[in-house]
């Protein structure tokens, strides 16, 4: 039996002080009301009521508990109140887990705008590069680059990450030139750890790909750390394009090797499958790929 359900007609059957009076109240019959309160008191193990011909009173046990019961129920109720409130506005908080050059570069605009939109809400933004569980670390959604797996969980396309190889104008200037992908075995490669294997690079010029191990000379898993040794002239690196836009348009990094068809990775905004998300997951989710669709244009 439903424990909530007997607090309810609990609390009812005490304020009215008759079976009836509370039946009549909760549209369920005067035997229902009996079952509950005896099976209530049978599960806590004292009297509620002192049953009398005509009437019912509270015994001293009955008393104490009606104000736990009390305080339950109206919690409960208030707690139901604004989840429902979640479905229909938005509101609450917002876990997001995002890559760090991501959420700098791309998500910091869309997300004010959102923000100023919905000013009820409030964002809580982790930022990792990393795959995490969204479930073990209570997060609402996850942006990644990947080719996703059959996980049980739901995505939506974002964008399209354009991988570019790149360096400094003085090491291109200081070092070999570069014709073609095997020419990299004899070039200082910055290399992403979380690309699994991060030291084989793929290229394809339209006939075949083409695999080349490349010599690490600095490892990391920040692409920020990456870029900015490129500028500094430590190596060649690939990323994004979208990282390496301003660097690429002001010549402080040039591209290498362009001549290669650029791999794409898709980015998706990853959340659990469940049948009733809060207004502010779907709302976020509509909007921001709205937003990258419309500035796509």
């Amino acid at each position: 039996m439903d424990k909530i359900q007997c607090l309810t007609v609990f609390t009812r059957v005490a304020f009215h002080g008759t079976f009836t009076a509370a039946a009549n109240e909760l549209n369920i019959t005067q035997s229902t009301v009996s079952k509950k309160i005896a099976w209530l008191e049978q599960d806590i193990g004292i009297t509620l009521f002192h049953r009398h011909a005509r009437a019912i009173s509270l015994t001293n046990g009955g008393q104490q508990y009606l104000k736990l019961a009390i305080k339950l129920t109206e919690e409960l109720s208030i707690f139901e109140a604004q989840l429902r409130q979640e479905q229909t506005f938005v509101s609450g908080t917002l876990k997001l887990s995002v890559p760090s050059s991501f959420s700098v570069q791309l998500l910091s605009s869309p997300l004010s705008e959102f923000m100023n939109l919905n000013p009820k809400l409030t964002v809580d933004v982790s930022v990792s590069d990393k795959l995490i569980n969204l479930l073990e670390d209570d997060i609402d959604i996850a942006i990644r680059a990947s080719y996703l797996k059959d996980s049980g969980l739901k995505a939506k396309w974002l964008m399209d990450n354009e991988l570019v190889y790149f360096a400094s104008p003085d090491y291109l200037a200081n070092h070999p030139a570069m014709v073609k992908a095997s020419d990299l075995a004899q070039h200082k490669c910055l290399t992403y750890t979380l690309s699994t294997p991060s030291n084989i690079w793929r290229f394809d010029d339209g006939k075949e790909g083409v695999k080349v191990k490349v010599r690490e000379c600095i490892r990391s898993d920040n692409p920020e750390m990456l870029v900015k040794m490129a500028k500094l002239g430590q190596g060649i690196a690939a990323m994004p394009r979208w990282m390496v836009e301003e660097e690429l348009k002001s010549n402080t990094l040039k591209l290498v090797l362009d001549q290669y068809q650029h791999a794409k990775l898709p980015m998706y905004m990853v959340y659990k499958d469940v049948e009733h998300q809060p207004q502010s997951i779907r709302s976020f989710i509509d909007f921001l790929s709205n937003y990258f669709y419309q500035n796509a244009k």
